[in-house]
């Protein structure tokens, strides 16, 4: 009987995994990666300036992922136990790296008091913009980066960040409107 591993969840899927009784126990895994690589490369980006740091830190993730999966928690969610395993090897990354750079943020995910139009603007003003957005963000703690990152550019809810970071739903909260009012007060201070 073909099982359409496309068609399974992400729970299933593990299952399958752990089990590691059936043929199809690499196709779910591959399968599992399919659907989680571009997320946690895009998640990377945010933490990881260079491509090969991104792509080798990706990788580490999964391999972390496929060593542990037996250890996942089957009453809990998939996506959380994976963004924090990200989570955590891309800050031992930077903590081994410790000349690297975060990724650029988008002005406008954050700024939109501070938005402007693209076809005014020149590429040099669009790079100026992107450098102070950096500087910024190298200046902010990491216990606000962190869930603005999460929220902004990985799309997660409150509730998932709290899983990810091991916080109360309402800490998360309290950090990323401060660090959107931080995010605010350090780009006032540059451009003065």
């Amino acid at each position: 009987m073909d099982i359409d591993l496309e068609k399974m969840s992400d729970a299933d899927l593990v299952a399958l995994v752990q089990s590691d009784k059936s043929d199809d126990v690499h196709s779910a895994f591959a399968e599992l990666v399919g659907r989680y690589e571009g997320k946690m490369t895009r998640y990377a980006n945010k933490f990881l300036y260079s491509y090969e740091d991104r792509q080798d830190a990706v990788q580490d993730v999964f391999v972390k992922v496929y060593k542990n999966i037996n250890s996942f928690n089957m009453s809990q969610r998939f996506s959380p136990w994976v963004y924090r395993i990200a989570h955590n090897t891309f800050i031992n990354h930077i903590k081994k790296n410790k000349h690297e750079k975060l990724a650029i943020f988008d002005a406008d995910q954050f700024f939109a008091w501070h938005a402007v139009d693209e076809s005014a603007v020149s590429d040099s003003k669009q790079r100026e913009e992107r450098e102070v957005l950096n500087q910024c963000l190298e200046k902010l703690d990491a216990k606000y980066r962190e869930p603005l990152v999460l929220y902004y550019f990985a799309q997660k809810d409150y509730k998932e960040i709290a899983e990810i970071l091991e916080l109360p739903t309402a800490t998360v909260g309290v950090r990323l409107r401060r660090g959107r009012v931080k995010m605010k007060d350090i780009y006032n201070i540059i451009n003065r």
